[in-house]
């Protein structure tokens, strides 16, 4: 089994965020501004100390420009 694979989704979305952030070319900073959210509450969901709400994975998906569930899929693979 792959290691990614086993790892939970609170494990993995925070180096899907990061990943995904940084493909769009965002710092912290600009994608927290984008989503209407503080910067050291992006900084902890990407160092795994925070978990988001519902609302918070939206704001996030929308400021990044990708459906909610493309964030989910890419959890998965």
């Amino acid at each position: 089994m792959c290691a990614q694979k086993s790892r939970s989704v609170a494990e993995r979305f925070p180096e899907v965020l990061r990943e995904v952030r940084t493909e769009k070319g965002l710092s912290q900073e600009a994608l927290a501004d984008r989503a209407g959210l503080h910067r050291t509450y992006i900084s902890q969901i990407e160092r795994g100390l925070k978990s988001p709400s519902l609302k918070s994975l939206a704001q996030i998906a929308n400021a990044l420009g990708v459906p909610l569930s493309g964030l989910l899929r890419r959890m998965e693979t």
